[in-house]
């Protein structure tokens, strides 16, 4: 008897991922076509061939939806961006590498459902939140690429890789928003031109650009001796 409840638990816990699989496919597929704005439960439900209650049983609300679907589409193009960037050896060859990735991302919609969805959080603070974190892990991936990059750079120590990489990270959404205006026929092929341009105007300064010797470990100068010094 336990093992007919067993069997028949099994059975109906691989419906439930199945039909949590379609529901977070259907959400994602209704948001590159119709945006945030055209997510509704009755556009996903009819994307995905399925009841709409089913949403809300399975996630609570279109948002959880949402962030279920922002999850697994992050984490399946973080694991290429990781296989690819771990290639990179030098600013140039990670502006490529940067071009190719962000190329598949707007074929695939995965710019635009992260532009859409973000844009869409500004005026919610918990789904923001949510949002935010999701898009961290994106940061990171990029953050790692620049200390392999530049970790060895005499001026490694001068830079905040940390809020480059949100910068980078800024970058890749702001040529899909300019993308959309209609008007940009050629732009981002344009821009990485001249990013790869900048990439290699800067290896061929960084040879000539003297160590900077690290602050002493010992004496770290504090924000309150700043404040001292300077009052």
């Amino acid at each position: 008897m336990t093992k007919g409840r067993t069997r028949a638990s099994g059975r109906a816990n691989g419906a439930s991922e199945a039909t949590r699989a379609r529901i977070i496919e259907a959400t994602l597929a209704t948001i590159r076509t119709d945006g945030m704005l055209g997510a509704s439960a009755r556009a996903i439900a009819r994307a995905g061939n399925f009841n709409q209650a089913s949403i809300y049983y399975h996630f609570g609300s279109i948002n959880e939806a949402v962030i279920a679907g922002l999850k697994q589409m992050s984490e399946e193009r973080l694991a290429r961006y990781e296989r690819r960037l771990a290639e990179v050896t030098s600013l140039s060859a990670l502006v490529e590498v940067g071009a190719e990735l962000h190329q598949e991302d707007v074929a695939s919609g995965t710019i635009h459902v992260l532009s859409q969805v973000m844009a869409a959080a500004s005026g919610d603070e918990l789904f923001a939140k949510e949002i935010g974190e999701i898009f961290e892990e994106w940061i990171d991936v990029v953050h790692r690429a620049l200390q392999r990059v530049l970790g060895a750079s005499p001026v490694a120590g001068l830079l905040p890789l940390r809020e480059l990489a949100s910068a980078v990270s800024a970058l890749f959404l702001g040529i899909e928003l300019l993308g959309e205006l209609g008007s940009s026929t050629g732009r981002n092929e344009s821009l990485y031109t001249a990013i790869a341009g900048l990439a290699r105007l800067v290896e061929a300064v960084l040879p000539a650009v003297p160590a900077v010797p690290a602050m002493p470990s010992a004496n770290p100068i504090t924000a309150s001796q700043i404040r001292c010094s300077s009052g």
